[in-house]
C-alpha cells in the first residue's frame, strides 16, 4: 500500500526571539555553536561588562516590584550593590569601582522615575506568530502613556548599559524593539509604536515611533531570516556531516570576533580578533561615554545575548 505523502504539507513554524534570528545574521557559525550544537562547545570566560549589565537589569526590575512607597533612589542603589555579580573584573577593587558606579548610575534613573507610574510589565515576555514565525521575546519594561490623540498606547522600554553612546537610528532600526512592539499590540490588544532605548551611562532617552507599515517591514525582515535559518536548522536535523558545517554555518570574521563567547573553537575568528580580556568591554570611568566609531564594541550584557535577554 503506497504512504500517504505530505507534499503541499505546511511547514512548522519557526519558533525564535530576536536574539536568536540577530545571532544568524551576525555570524551562522555562532548561530550553530549557540542554539544548535550538542553537547555545547566550552564558551570562553565570562565578561565583565556583562556582569555591569545584568547587574543593573536586575536592581531595576527589582525595584519596580518593591510597594510604591519603597520605590526611592536609595532603594535602587542597595538592590543593585546586593545584587552585584562580580564575575568577569580584573580584580576585586575594579569590581568594587565599577559597582560603586553603577550603583549612582541606578540610583540617578530611578530618581527621575515616578514610583506611582505603575508599567504594565516589568521584564515581561510577550508573543506572537505569523503563517511563519512564532516569535517571542522579554521586554525590560512596558509602559503605557498617554498618545498626541489622548488615547492610551504601550510604550516598549530597553535599558541599555554598553559605553558606546546610542542615537534615534539605533531604536528605529532596531529588530528586536519592533518585533516587540507587534507582540505587545497583539498579545495585550493595545497599540505599541513607540520603542524607547533608556542608555544609563549617558542618561539618553532614544525614542522611535513606528508606523504600521515601518513594523510591517520589520516584521517581514524577521520571516525572511527565520526562513533561512530553519533551512539550515533542518539540515543540521538531518544528520548534516561535520566537514560540511561551514557550507551551511558560515564564519563571518572581523575584528569585533575578540568579543566572541566561542572564538576559542574558530580558528578563522581568532586569525582576525583582536586579543581582549574579560574586562577590556568596561566603560572608561576616567572620560565621558562617546561613541566609538569603529563597530567593535562589546554587547552590553542587556538582552544582547542568547543567555541573558529573551529567553533564547
Amino acid at each position: 500500500m503506497e504512504q500517504l505523502g505530505f507534499e503541499g504539507m505546511p511547514r512548522r513554524l519557526y519558533s525564535c526571539t530576536p536574539t536568536r534570528l540577530n545571532t544568524w545574521l551576525d555570524c551562522p557559525r555562532r548561530y550553530r555553536m549557540s542554539y544548535l550544537d550538542r553537547p555545547g562547545p566550552v564558551k570562553g570566560a565570562p565578561w565583565a561588562h556583562n556582569s555591569v549589565g545584568a547587574s543593573i537589569h536586575n536592581a531595576l526590575a527589582a525595584w519596580w516590584r518593591l510597594p510604591a512607597d519603597r520605590r526611592t533612589a536609595e532603594a535602587g542603589g542597595s538592590l543593585l550593590r546586593r545584587g552585584w555579580i562580580t564575575e568577569g573584573f580584573a580584580d576585586d577593587a575594579q569590581s568594587a569601582r565599577y559597582r560603586d558606579w553603577a550603583r549612582g548610575m541606578v540610583e540617578g534613573y530611578v530618581a527621575g522615575l515616578d514610583p506611582d507610574d505603575e508599567p504594565v510589565g516589568v521584564e515581561r515576555t510577550v508573543a506572537t506568530r505569523t503563517s511563519v514565525i512564532a516569535v517571542s521575546g522579554r521586554i525590560d519594561r512596558l509602559d503605557s502613556r498617554l498618545s498626541a490623540a489622548g488615547s492610551k498606547e504601550l510604550v516598549v522600554v530597553d535599558y541599555k548599559t554598553g559605553r558606546r553612546v546610542l542615537s534615534v537610528d539605533d531604536a528605529r532600526s532596531s529588530l528586536a524593539l519592533a518585533l516587540y512592539a507587534l507582540a505587545a499590540t497583539r498579545s495585550l490588544r493595545q497599540d505599541c509604536r513607540q520603542v524607547e532605548l533608556h542608555h544609563l551611562p549617558s542618561g539618553q532617552v532614544l525614542a522611535a515611533e513606528h508606523t504600521p507599515e515601518s513594523l510591517d517591514r520589520h516584521l517581514r525582515r524577521a520571516e525572511t531570516i527565520a526562513s533561512e535559518c530553519a533551512d539550515a536548522d533542518d539540515q543540521m536535523r538531518a544528520g548534516l556531516p561535520p566537514d560540511r558545517y561551514d557550507e551551511v554555518f558560515p564564519p563571518v570574521t572581523k575584528p569585533a570576533c575578540g568579543w566572541c563567547d566561542y572564538l576559542r573553537h574558530c580558528p578563522e575568528g581568532r586569525a582576525v580578533a583582536v586579543t581582549r580580556r574579560s574586562w577590556d568591554g568596561l566603560a572608561d570611568l576616567d572620560t565621558p561615554a562617546s561613541g566609538d566609531g569603529d563597530g567593535d564594541t562589546p554587547a552590553s550584557g542587556d538582552g544582547d545575548t542568547p543567555a541573558s535577554g529573551d529567553g533564547a
